[in-house]
């Protein structure tokens, strides 16, 4: 059995869809402050689901949940990870991300699980000094959301050294997308994200679409973004496992593209998609936006087999699809 903590997320609920697909029994233990209990009923209908309602920061629940199974890896992805309120609030973040994952960590090494797959983020690397962002680019992370990762990633290498815990973090970049059925996808409030935030605008009385900066030093004046597909990025996660499964020591690896896209080519390729133009209101660049940001994925293609496979295309598709049903589901926003 897989632990997925957070599982009922995003980024989570799709990971626990492909290993359902690849015949995993899996628990999910999320406290659905942004995960959804429709998510898991969803996810059930499709292989072996058990679900804890639990909060990290509550060390006997989670080591109760640990202890009573037999668990054989854990996929971490439980997390507060909104940028802007870690600045803001950082004592929400340090206790969450950071002490939970400490209570995490403890349960499963006092049962003896040694293996653990980590939701890490390219905020880890700050601003990038060159482009595309290898591995080796410096850590150096200029939010305490990115502070929160690095600190774990810092904390599972001294883990192994003295537990012998085996890790794989994954620093993704920009996710897109939702699952290529319908059965799940992004679902955020508030929402935060470029591409879901440009097609809701297209929904009933929302508001003009927000683009912030078009004086950038890029070839159409916005900023460059490297998206990922949510499915590429649940492949990955598969990988990852099955490489510690495999013996594999612990390691991180970038997952994108390799290939950037303006906020422009995004706004235009989501007018393609809906089939008709989006209002759009050009704004002043906000404090903190980098210029370009994109991945170097060489080391998780030569090391994990992985291959990222959807187009931005595929991402806005499903992602309108899965707007559409999330429209239906709440008709009053």
């Amino acid at each position: 059995m897989i632990l997925v903590t957070g599982g009922a997320g995003y980024v989570g609920s799709h990971c626990v869809l492909e290993l359902l697909k690849n015949a995993y029994d899996v628990l999910i233990f999320d406290n659905l402050s942004t995960g959804h209990i429709e998510t898991v009923k969803t996810l059930k209908k499709f292989g072996n689901v058990e679900f804890i309602k639990g909060d990290l920061l509550d060390e006997k629940l989670i080591m109760n949940a640990v202890s009573g199974r037999n668990i054989d890896a854990v996929l971490h992805f439980a997390a507060y990870s909104q940028v802007g309120e870690s600045v803001v609030n950082p004592q929400k973040y340090y206790i969450n991300n950071v002490c939970g994952t400490l209570n995490l960590l403890k349960a499963i090494l006092e049962n003896d699980v040694k293996k653990i797959v980590f939701s890490s983020t390219a905020a880890t690397y700050g601003n990038p000094k060159y482009v595309p962002i290898d591995e080796n680019h410096p850590q150096e992370p200029i939010n305490t959301y990115g502070r929160t990762k690095l600190f774990i990633e810092k904390i599972m290498d001294d883990y192994d050294k003295a537990y012998g815990l085996k890790s794989v973090r994954l620093r993704y970049f920009n996710v897109a997308g939702a699952n290529s059925d319908g059965k799940i996808g992004e679902w955020h409030d508030p929402e935060t994200h470029l591409i879901p935030n440009i097609l809701k605008s297209t929904f009933g009385n929302r508001k003009t679409f927000e683009m912030f900066g078009d004086d950038y030093e890029t070839k159409d004046g916005t900023c460059v973004r490297d998206y990922i597909n949510v499915e590429d990025l649940a492949k990955a996660h598969f990988l990852a496992l099955k490489y510690l499964e495999n013996g594999g020591n612990t390691d991180f690896f970038n997952l994108g593209t390799k290939e950037g896209n303006t906020v422009k080519e995004v706004f235009s390729v989501c007018e393609q998609v809906v089939g008709k133009s989006i209002a759009v209101d050009i704004k002043p660049r906000r404090d903190g936006d980098t210029t370009i940001l994109v991945a170097d994925n060489t080391k998780a293609k030569k090391v994990l087999g992985w291959s990222p496979e959807k187009s931005l295309h595929d991402c806005i598709e499903t992602a309108y699809n899965w707007e559409k049903i999330l429209a239906n589901k709440n008709p009053q926003k």
